[in-house]
């Protein structure tokens, strides 16, 4: 029990969380009080909370039990030189030295207690080096630096340092690490006159067990294994990466990143099956050990990939749109959320590919003509959607349910109708009539007029489209006459105030010269009309019914 209480507080010693550390390691000295080492890392992770009086007295109670043991001198100094009692520190690193004078913390510990001082207590720069994200943008702004973030062990050995700063000493012997420690403090190490601010005594490392030294000794040894897989990778040798990210979930099973590599290199060779599976085992593994979401979100990411790849129909898209969907709520990502959009696009183009069969859109389209003869218009709009489904390329089911739009009112559902008949087929003569005749219906006499004449461009002699043309005339002359009542020319123009054309014409400074020429000054009026653009819409704005001709 003492041991597992132990192996817990080491545990929150290395992630940083020292008030955890502190109580695990007291609830191992309640079942083990003879223990020298459990006082000895408490003393440390007090040490740590700068609570320099308590780690003094676990300190010293750890040279009680083990007087023959030097780190218990050493934690003895660090809790003397963090209270600024530096003599008291530098007896306690010198008994040390005389148990085991080759140690390297001792020696500097010594060092340091016994250098000249000025002032007070500083904060610790080493410490606050690695606070917050200053750290990465001093890195890549520094030149000398910035090349080593392009490299995966450094870049994780910076991030161990920024989770436990107290841990910077393990890594002191990395030449990248010092010269990134320098940039980040602004000294230059080993140069001459350099002055650094006077730091606090920094905690040893935890005193580590048999199986957490092997521990330790196995991730280092899957990281250089995933470098290698990432290596394979980049060169296509695929059964060389898989090789090297399956031996790293060998030796490491708390790092899901191992599982999401081997997963892009089963998408690559278009193993599908195999990648999904690596997804879901990350995915499950990832939230045991409550994971980085976002890595949680790349390995949703990755299997709903892979199910697209696997798609053969609309409804095998439902489980990858689904996949993203997830991913996308543990993490919103642009990328995941383009292949969320392709995806659904995809799955409704399959869908209407799946749905197109012409005869049942034949067959609809008769349905929808036979109730249209018997004026129950909704039936027959119902079937003539049902025939645009089957078959969404066939004009005459679009120009039959404009029909039906015009009859039952819904005027802006049978233009739209209308306009994509012509849209399918230019020469559709029939698609002119009808959207011309909605354009009367609402009045727009002259993009009626417009509509007319653009189908006569196709069938010259079609009467329809040339009693439409009449009409339209009619109307706008009636207007220019000044036959229509107050109430119908209100209704006119406050239609026409709403045509974007019209209103860029009123807007035109040059056009608004124009019509008070036209009012105040008829000679000058006579020249703006020798201009075609001008006389266009000059005429735009009679047959709108905003000017009037008399």
């Amino acid at each position: 029990m003492a041991e597992e209480a132990k192996s817990k507080g080491n545990a929150s010693f290395s992630s940083g969380d020292y008030a955890a550390a502190i109580t695990h390691f007291t609830e191992a000295i309640n079942l083990s009080p003879t223990n020298h080492i459990l006082y000895s890392n408490r003393s440390a992770a007090h040490a740590s909370l700068h609570r320099y009086a308590e780690a003094l007295s676990d300190a010293k109670k750890t040279v009680e039990l083990k007087p023959d043991w030097s780190k218990g001198y050493s934690r003895l100094g660090a809790a003397y030189a963090g209270l600024s009692r530096y003599q008291e520190a530098a007896d306690a690193y010198k008994r040390g030295l005389e148990i085991d004078p080759n140690n390297d913390a001792l020696k500097s510990g010594l060092a340091d207690a016994s250098r000249p001082r000025g002032g007070g207590a500083k904060s610790n720069p080493f410490v606050e080096a690695f606070q917050g994200e200053e750290m990465w943008a001093k890195l890549t702004a520094d030149p000398g630096t910035r090349v080593y973030l392009q490299q995966p062990d450094f870049v994780e050995t910076m991030q161990e340092i920024q989770r436990n700063p107290n841990n910077l000493n393990l890594y002191m012997k990395d030449k990248r690490v010092m010269q990134a420690l320098g940039v980040l403090l602004n000294v230059k190490f080993g140069g001459e006159d350099t002055e650094m601010q006077e730091a606090e005594p920094e905690p040893e490392p935890m005193e580590l067990t048999e199986e957490e030294r092997e521990k330790k000794e196995r991730k280092e040894e899957a990281k250089k294994e995933k470098e290698k897989g990432n290596a394979a990778y980049k060169k296509k040798e695929f059964e060389k990466a898989i090789e090297h990210y399956s031996k790293a979930m060998e030796l490491d099973e708390e790092d899901i990143s191992y599982l999401t590599n081997r997963a892009a290199v089963y998408l690559e060779m278009g193993k599908y099956e195999e990648c999904i599976q690596d997804c879901d085992k990350a995915v499950e593994r990832g939230r045991e050990l409550r994971f980085d979401f976002k890595m949680i979100a790349k390995a949703l990411t990755r299997k709903g990939t892979a199910l697209v790849k696997m798609a053969r129909c609309s409804r095998d898209f439902e489980p990858a749109i689904e996949t993203f969907q997830k991913a996308l709520t543990e993490h919103r990502n642009p990328d995941t959320l383009k292949k969320l959009n392709d995806a659904e696009k995809a799955k409704k183009e399959l869908e209407q590919q799946e749905y197109f069969d012409p005869k049942i859109a034949e067959e609809e389209r008769e349905k929808g003509n036979e109730f249209f003869k018997e004026q129950k218009y909704p039936e027959a709009v119902k079937h003539y959607s049902e025939a645009i489904k089957r078959n969404p390329r066939d004009v005459r089911a679009y120009s039959n349910r404009a029909a039906c739009y015009t009859k039952l009112g819904a005027l802006p559902e049978g233009l739209k109708d209308a306009e994509k008949c012509i849209e399918l087929d230019t020469s559709f003569t029939k698609g002119y009539r009808r959207k011309g005749a909605i354009q009367f219906f609402m009045k727009e006499y002259d993009k009626a007029m417009e509509t007319y004449q653009e189908g006569l461009k196709h069938d010259p002699k079609n009467q329809e489209l040339l009693d439409g043309v009449r009409r339209c005339v009619e109307q706008i002359n009636k207007a220019n006459r000044g036959d229509l009542t107050p109430e119908e020319m209100k209704e006119r123009q406050a239609k026409a105030m709403q045509d974007p054309e019209v209103q860029n014409i009123l807007s035109d400074p040059v056009m608004r010269q124009v019509l008070v020429d036209f009012q105040e000054n008829p000679k000058a009026a006579q020249e703006h009309m020798k201009n075609p653009m001008v006389m266009n819409k000059i005429q735009k704005l009679v047959s709108a019914g905003i000017v009037q001709v008399r």
